[in-house]
């Protein structure tokens, strides 16, 4: 899939803006706070009705303007969808050819972006939660079952966590809840299990490309029991083992919102032994791996990579750069770059020129 056209209005700092964008890679460029991030977050913003920017909508409308407005024609073959996102600072509402659409799993399926930002550089030293959130939303995307499993997770844990609160627990009405999650973890924690399998075909492939030299990689997943035939009976035994700390504690203690990843080069823990620039280019290989897990051709995801250049020397831009032309529509943004076969758009006074043909 790619995006020919976005529209914006009252986005961010942009007023209007109207721009034709290309298959393969397209170079946002231009001076800091110029407003090149803004555009890449009103297309990802179309896959997941959220920035990866901000959680807070207000944040995305122009100053004193009374709502914004995202507007992008998405094409995967032959198939042409338009889709508006229009945004007020209490609510947002978004149509595919007119038609609204009300279920973030039906939107991601019309448009799927992956994006690496800075700070994902970061992501094996951060938060546990940095790492599970990009499990479930790339594993939401990819399967309804998934995101369902994924709701009814989130819904039961918050019964679970209001009967832990009250002042006398009603047991049985626990036991209930606890068995009804853990049947839901089971799904989910197996499906966890299987993405990593097949991260793992194919993330140490693409850090040989990016980098130049063989590596061994590989990402480890942690669930908060062994996924195999005994789940239930060991789920039910680590619940039954934490009940009284949970009942202490007013909160459920144990399950996959405590679970975590990591990833290991060459054997040893990147988030310790791992530098700087290893880091980057193994959390850039990563975060591509989904491109390469979705087997049909008119589904691949749009990748959207912020200011991933700044950090990588020379050598590790230019392989960068031959690997991405291998996918099928990529926006870099960066202030300044020296690409070939790449379509360059430059970022002034809140307007956008494209400076070749």
């Amino acid at each position: 899939m790619i995006v020919s056209r976005l529209i914006l209005r009252n986005f961010r700092n942009y007023e209007r803006l109207e721009v034709s964008f290309d298959p393969k890679i397209n170079v946002i460029i231009g001076d800091n706070a110029a407003g090149k991030t803004n555009i890449v977050e009103a297309i990802h913003f179309l896959s997941l009705a959220r920035s990866f920017r901000t959680s807070e909508t207000s944040e995305l409308i122009k100053n004193e303007r009374q709502f914004a407005s995202i507007e992008a024609r998405v094409v995967e073959d032959t198939i042409r969808k338009d889709i508006v996102a229009i945004l007020t600072p209490s609510s947002k509402k978004i149509t595919c050819n007119k038609k609204p659409i009300k279920k973030i799993s039906e939107l991601s399926s019309l448009i799927n972006v992956i994006v690496f930002e800075p700070k994902d550089a970061l992501m094996f030293h951060d938060s546990p939660l940095v790492r599970r959130n990009f499990l479930d939303i790339n594993l939401s995307k990819k399967s309804p079952i998934y995101l369902e499993n994924l709701m009814s997770f989130d819904k039961l844990l918050k019964e679970r966590n209001a009967l832990l609160k009250e002042e006398n627990v009603d047991q049985t009405q626990l036991n209930v809840v606890t068995t009804q999650l853990i049947t839901v973890q089971e799904v989910l924690c197996k499906y966890r299990q299987a993405y990593v399998n097949e991260i793992n075909a194919i993330l140490g492939k693409i850090i040989k490309s990016i980098k130049g030299s063989d590596q061994e990689v590989r990402l480890e997943y942690y669930p908060f029991v062994k996924v195999d035939s005994d789940f239930v009976k060991n789920a039910t035994r680590a619940y039954v083992k934490g009940l009284d700390s949970d009942i202490r504690h007013k909160i459920t203690q144990i399950g996959i919102h405590r679970e975590d990843m990591k990833m290991f080069l060459n054997d040893k823990d990147i988030s310790t032994h791992g530098s700087q620039g290893e880091n980057r280019l193994a959390v850039i290989a990563l975060k591509l791996c989904p491109f390469f897990l979705i087997e049909d051709k008119d589904k691949k995801p749009i990748v959207v990579l912020d200011d991933v250049m700044s950090e990588l020397d020379k050598t590790h831009q230019d392989r960068l750069m031959k690997f991405l032309e291998k996918l099928e529509q990529v926006f870099i943004t960066s202030t300044k770059v020296n690409v070939k076969n790449a379509s360059i758009y430059e970022v002034k006074k809140a307007n956008i020129i494209r400076r070749n043909a």
